[in-house]
């Protein structure tokens, strides 16, 4: 979909104008983006500003080393020349006007005390402006929950230090995260890092993100091919995100059953022929269904699915004065009904991984959206219960919150509307359907294992809602 503002940008005399106005404007270019599939070493010759002192600085340098970037260390080196050789990787101490790196990775876990909370201006001010555009800054620390008072406040802060970070370093494209790593979850840091340091996760800002140890999980996570051999299923996979989610899960090695309505049938047949899925027609809210599928795993002679994407989803938006009850129904049906249904009834691997679709208005709530929000505020509940229910058997439930994404739907809204979705937020413009199968492919993916029960934004860093 054409975006006006980021065409107009392209010229430096149009652009200058309307900085003027007051109005933001996105980069003249698109976000780097990576359409390919995972990489074993994503940050080869990236140089990468990593700021050490608390636990989860031997984690952050096995990641950093092993993705292959080029790092320049802010304080004690220790955990990275230990791991230098052995990966043929450069580490020097990091200098405020050396190279502009690509990504800061700074460990704020140690942090305690208000006084504490210096060492971020101190290691970030002044190199801020130094980050290439579309860049990374990442912080780790620690969730306040179970930390003394002070402490907690102070990790707490990191939150809203992180937020407001994203919308400085967002008109560069650049974004800006926080990862909360549990005490005793530090091994499970790497793949959570390695997916929000790579352009997989471009429209990904402003949200903190934690890493715990209740998945139960044995091995360790692939960084190529992630998906090998497992069986997903997709629903509402004919077009917009769910096509963008199955032929992201069948790019990392998946085998996509692509669910949608028989009204869809040619669309899904040809999505499924082109990425070597299975095509099946069936309304989610149809008891019918769940036997289309259980009959599908039957003749694949297998008992489970690996994967399951809870995509489908419908708006019928009114005032809830002006609402019809048929209106009202089927979007609780569809929206919230269904993904409890499936969740609930098909059989799904130990070990599996079951992918929710939220929406920040339904963290928020929006005029004429009763319905729809409250659907979507559901399913992040259900997912939080969720997740603490199967994590015994290793299965992680996460659900990713979408914020103004460029699709069909999203198209037929009003053209101010449109225009408030694209530029309230960090980025300043509208993310791509890719985003969200991009955030889909990690939440499937073994390494993920670490995020359990929560619900990820991927909306640019959206003003609307937390």
């Amino acid at each position: 979909m054409s975006d006006y503002l980021v065409n107009l940008g392209k010229n430096n005399l149009a652009r200058k104008m309307v900085r003027t106005l007051g109005l933001p404007i996105p980069l003249p270019q698109a976000l780097l983006r990576s359409t390919g599939a995972w990489e074993d070493k994503p940050l080869t010759d990236q140089v990468v500003v990593a700021g050490t002192g608390g636990a989860l600085t031997p984690a952050m340098a096995e990641c950093l080393m092993h993705a292959g970037a080029s790092v320049q260390v802010i304080g004690d080196m220790d955990a990275f020349t230990s791991l230098s050789e052995a990966w043929a990787r450069s580490v020097e101490p990091a200098v405020a006007d050396g190279n502009k790196p690509y990504a800061i990775v700074l460990d704020a876990s140690h942090l305690e005390t208000a006084e504490d909370l210096r060492a971020l201006y101190d290691a970030l001010s002044p190199r801020m402006r130094s980050i290439q555009t579309c860049g990374r800054l990442v912080v780790l620390g620690r969730p306040p929950e179970g930390l003394e008072p002070i402490a907690a406040g102070v990790q707490r802060a990191l939150e809203g230090f992180i937020r407001s970070a994203g919308k400085e370093l967002g008109r560069k494209g650049t974004t800006a995260n926080l990862i909360q790593v549990d005490a005793g979850a530090e091994d499970r840091l790497g793949a959570t890092l390695r997916w929000v340091l790579s352009q997989h996760a471009a429209f990904l800002t402003c949200q903190p993100i934690r890493v715990s140890a209740a998945v139960q999980t044995e091995g360790g996570a692939p960084h190529q091919r992630p998906l090998d051999a497992k069986l997903a299923l997709v629903t509402g996979a004919a077009r917009g995100i769910g096509k963008s989610i199955a032929q992201a899960l069948a790019r990392e090695g998946a085998h996509v059953l692509c669910l949608d309505l028989p009204g869809d049938s040619e669309a899904l047949q040809s999505l499924a022929e082109s990425i070597g899925g299975t095509a099946l027609t069936g309304d989610v809210t149809q008891e019918d269904t769940l036997q289309t599928v259980r009959d599908v795993l039957k003749a694949r002679g297998v008992e489970s699915l690996d994967i399951l994407v809870n995509n489908a989803g419908v708006t019928r938006d009114k005032t809830l004065a002006k609402m019809r009850e048929d209106h009202w129904d089927l979007t609780l049906a569809v929206n919230l009904g269904a993904v409890m249904r499936l969740t609930t009834s098909l059989p799904l691997s130990d070990g599996g991984r079951v992918v929710n679709l939220s929406s920040i208005n339904g963290l928020a709530g929006a005029p004429g959206q009763t319905n729809y929000s409250a659907t979507k505020a559901g399913v992040a509940g259900f997912t939080a219960a969720m997740g603490a229910q199967m994590a015994e058997r290793g299965i992680a439930v996460n659900a990713v919150a979408p914020g103004f994404i460029e699709t069909r739907m999203t198209a037929a809204v009003p053209a101010g509307t449109r225009e408030a979705g694209r530029r309230l937020s960090a980025l300043s413009q509208g993310g791509l359907p890719h985003d969200i199968a991009e955030a889909v492919t990690f939440l499937c993916s073994p390494g993920a294992a670490g995020l359990c029960g929560q619900t990820v934004r991927v909306c640019g860093g959206n003003f609307v809602g937390a």
